[in-house]
C-alpha cells in the first residue's frame, strides 16, 4: 500500500525527522519514512493525493487539562477515521473538568515539533502516550515524522513500545 511512496528505513533519512523523532527510532526500529510535499502533511490532504485510506493514517491528538493549577495532558494516537473523546474518557483519565485540545503554539513548543507533523515517537515522557485499541491492529499506520515534509511508516502495535505508551480501550469513537 505504501510502495509507491517509496519509503525507506527511517534510520537512513535523518534529515527527514524531527532530532527528537530522530532520537527515539530506537524504540521503533522498524519504522520507514517517505518524503511528501509539506502542503500535504495535513492527512486528509494526504489522502487525497496519494489514494490511502483513513483507517491507515494516525493522528496524534495533544490534549490538556488543569486540575487545582496543575496541567494534565497526554497525546491521544487515533485513526483518521475516528475521534478522540475529549470530553469523556479522556477527561476522566486525566480528571480534569475540562479537556480540550492544545492550541497549535502550545502544541508545537511543547512537542518541539512541527504542526502538521506531530508525532508520538519523540515526544517527551511528560505527554503519555495513549493508543485505541483500534492503532495496534493496523498492520502499517502512516503517522507524523515531526516535520511536515515527511511521514513514518510502521507497525500499529510498535507504538506500545514507545516509553510511557499504553493502550486505552475506547479512547475513540466512529467518526459519524
Amino acid at each position: 500500500m505504501f510502495s509507491d511512496l517509496h519509503p525507506v528505513p527511517a534510520g537512513e533519512r535523518p534529515d527527514l525527522l524531527a532530532p527528537a523523532t530522530a532520537a527515539a527510532l530506537r524504540h521503533v526500529p522498524q519504522a520507514l519514512v517517505f518524503e511528501i510535499d509539506p502542503a500535504l502533511s495535513d492527512t486528509d490532504a494526504l489522502c487525497e493525493a496519494t489514494g490511502l485510506p483513513a483507517n491507515v493514517m494516525g493522528n496524534a491528538v495533544l490534549v490538556m487539562g488543569k486540575r487545582e493549577g496543575q496541567v494534565r495532558r497526554c497525546c491521544a494516537m487515533v485513526l483518521a477515521d475516528r475521534r478522540v473523546d475529549v470530553n469523556g474518557l479522556v477527561k476522566r483519565r486525566l480528571d480534569v473538568r475540562k479537556a480540550s485540545f492544545a492550541p497549535m503554539d502550545v502544541a508545537v513548543e511543547a512537542s518541539g515539533m512541527e504542526y502538521g507533523g506531530i508525532t508520538p515517537v519523540g515526544l517527551g515522557e511528560d505527554w503519555p502516550v495513549w493508543l485505541d485499541e483500534t492503532i495496534a491492529e493496523v498492520e502499517w499506520l502512516c503517522i507524523g515524522s515531526g516535520v511536515r515534509r515527511s511521514k513514518l511508516v510502521l507497525p500499529g502495535k510498535s507504538l506500545l513500545d514507545l516509553p510511557h505508551s499504553e493502550l486505552v480501550p475506547g479512547l475513540t469513537v466512529p467518526l459519524e
